[in-house]
Order: C-alpha cells, then sequence, then structure tokens
C-alpha cells in the first residue's frame, strides 16, 4: 500500500493540492470504512466532514513513524463521527439484505412477503422516496446486481458518487418509513 504520508508537510504548510492529492489517495480506504453505516447514516456527510477535520488538525498531527499515519487517523475520525450521528439520529441498523429482499420481492412480484398489507407498506413508502432516490433504488432493483453501479449511475446521468449517496438515502427513507409502520427489518426472514 502506498504511504500517503508523503504529502503531510505540504498539507501541514497549507498546500490544498497536496491536501486534494492525499484526499484522493485515501478515499477509497474511507469510503470502505463506512459501509457498515450506510443504512443509518449520510455516509457522504460523514466523509466530507472527515475531510474537513483532517485539514483543520493537520497542521498539528504528529508522525508516529509508522505508514499512513494521516490516514489512520482519518479512519479513526470518520468512524467516530458515524458512531456519534447513528447516536444522534437514535437510529437502529437495518438489516441491509433483509430490506433488499422485501424490496425486490415487491418490485418483482413474487410471493415471499405473502401479506398483501405488507406489500402496501412497501410499496407506499417506495411512492414517498423522493425522485433522485427512487431513481436509484429503482434501477438497483431492476438490475438484480447484474450491472456494476457506475452503469447504472450512467444509465441516470448521475455520477457514481451522487448514484451511490441517492441508493443509500432512499434505502434509509425506507428503512425509516418501514419502522414507522411496524415492519421490524431485523427479524424479516432471508
Amino acid at each position: 500500500m502506498v504511504d500517503h504520508d508523503q504529502h503531510l508537510l505540504a498539507i501541514q504548510r497549507g498546500d490544498a493540492d497536496a491536501f486534494g492529492r492525499w484526499a484522493s489517495g485515501v478515499e477509497q480506504p474511507l469510503r470502505v470504512s463506512l459501509r457498515s453505516f450506510a443504512a443509518t447514516v449520510d455516509t457522504e456527510a460523514v466523509l466530507q466532514e472527515t475531510l474537513l477535520r483532517v485539514w483543520q488538525v493537520a497542521p498539528r498531527f504528529e508522525p508516529d513513524g509508522k505508514p499512513n499515519g494521516l490516514l489512520r487517523l482519518a479512519l479513526r475520525s470518520a468512524r467516530n463521527l458515524a458512531i456519534s450521528e447513528a447516536r444522534r439520529r437514535r437510529v437502529q441498523p437495518a438489516e441491509v439484505e433483509d430490506l433488499e429482499v422485501l424490496l425486490a420481492s415487491a418490485a418483482h412480484g413474487d410471493d415471499t412477503p405473502a401479506d398483501p398489507l405488507l406489500r402496501r407498506v412497501i410499496e407506499g413508502c417506495k411512492e414517498k422516496l423522493p425522485p433522485r432516490p427512487a431513481e436509484a433504488l429503482e434501477a438497483r432493483l431492476q438490475s438484480a446486481g447484474a450491472e456494476p453501479d457506475e452503469l447504472l449511475a450512467e444509465r441516470l446521468g448521475q455520477r457514481l458518487n451522487t448514484f451511490l449517496q441517492n441508493f443509500t438515502r432512499a434505502r434509509r427513507l425506507l428503512a425509516e418509513c418501514l419502522g414507522r409502520h411496524g415492519v421490524a427489518l431485523e427479524g424479516a426472514s432471508r
């Protein structure tokens, strides 16, 4: 793995271009570290806040001699921010797979959720979604995992990050709506 601390001295001197190079190099590991929070918090907002905080504390950062010290700081910061945001919102994490199974079965007319009331609740929650998140969700459901997100985003005329934000938002809003209707996703059968 590349040691992104090669940019640290320039970042500490206030070089925004060096910070941009560092941020582009560590963006993927930061996003991956936030994946488990995607159903409960706005991970894009957490990522942006993390980068802002790293920029602010970088001049005072003391490396410990190990590679990627600034990245390790960013990873801890991102995780702590995500935990704080989840606690602040008092949201219980939904089982992503359960939510996707419910949505896929409703979209494809499967008999998995045999309860017609449950089907109506799912459809009602889907109808309440804002247009862009609804498009992202529908694209994912229609592809059934056969197409990469990059292709789905391109088809919708969205950048990949925007598509992922819209999908995450749709999933979160659906989970909240279903929860308000008494649908417990954690106990749903697979």
